[in-house]
């Protein structure tokens, strides 16, 4: 879905006047973490200002944490939150948001990792941001997209997890379970105080759920990197939360 640029239900805004904080969980990315934090940062410096929110709790082995909190002693635009108490992946993304809110930046961008999403793919959210939509999401499998390194088994159920919630939630994107995305505060402020009940991946695709009033927008990205295999808590999560989630749009609650 990519509607034009003149819909968007907000007042136009040029970029150079909002503030963004960028969400990302982090463990194990030694090698990259350096890097990949001052690409976002730097690609993103066409805001007033930029907060880069980086979440680790103890599935950081390999002293990622610690490469961080010594850039971040030369970088201002660096936060390193320290999150023990995570008990998902859920979790690590939930206490970014919070953090992110609490900057008072008007947007916050979602990127994962490692490279995984590419920063430069950054610009195509820019128009949809100074045209006052909601939410921006990116997709994969649709105008351009592209997954790279991703088995076909994962594509297909990413593909055919796609139609299914579509088809029950009554959303109609291209990508349901992509998580490089941008919300304009309100949104997410609405998401995070509406509390996501997934504990597993599906929770990407859970909050495109609660998006589905809101003047949302699709760009391309570009995905770089072999997905985790799908174990069968995560398969039962996403079945559970996708009928929980059909059952509130029947009875008018989604």
């Amino acid at each position: 879905m990519n509607p034009s640029l003149n819909h968007g239900r907000h007042a136009s805004t040029s970029i150079d006047r909002l503030r963004l904080a960028v969400v990302t969980p982090m463990a194990n990315e030694r090698d990259s973490a350096v890097p990949f934090v001052a690409e976002v940062l730097e690609r993103a410096s066409v805001f007033r200002s930029v907060t880069h929110i980086v979440v680790f709790d103890q599935m950081c082995r390999d002293g990622t944490y610690d490469v961080l909190r010594e850039y971040a002693g030369n970088e201002p635009r660096l936060e390193v939150v320290w999150a023990p108490e995570n008990r998902s992946v859920v979790d690590a993304y939930v206490r970014g948001y919070r953090a992110a809110l609490a900057t008072g930046s008007e947007w916050i961008l979602e990127i994962d990792a490692g490279f995984s999403h590419q920063p430069r793919d950054l610009v195509g959210f820019l128009p949809y941001v100074e045209a006052g939509y909601d939410c921006i999401f990116g997709t994969r499998f649709g105008m351009g997209g592209s997954a790279e390194g991703v088995p076909l088994s994962r594509r297909i159920v990413s593909r055919g997890g796609t139609v299914l919630a579509n088809a029950l939630l009554g959303t109609r994107l291209t990508d349901m379970t992509s998580g490089f995305q941008m919300f304009e505060r309100h949104a997410l402020d609405t998401i995070v105080s509406r509390g996501i009940q997934s504990k597993g991946h599906f929770f990407q695709t859970e909050m495109k759920a609660y998006c589905r009033k809101m003047k949302v927008a699709e760009v391309p990205i570009h995905y770089r990197s072999p997905s985790n295999s799908i174990t069968g808590s995560v398969v039962r999560d996403a079945f559970g939360q996708l009928w929980r989630l059909f059952r509130d749009r029947l009875r008018g609650r989604l």
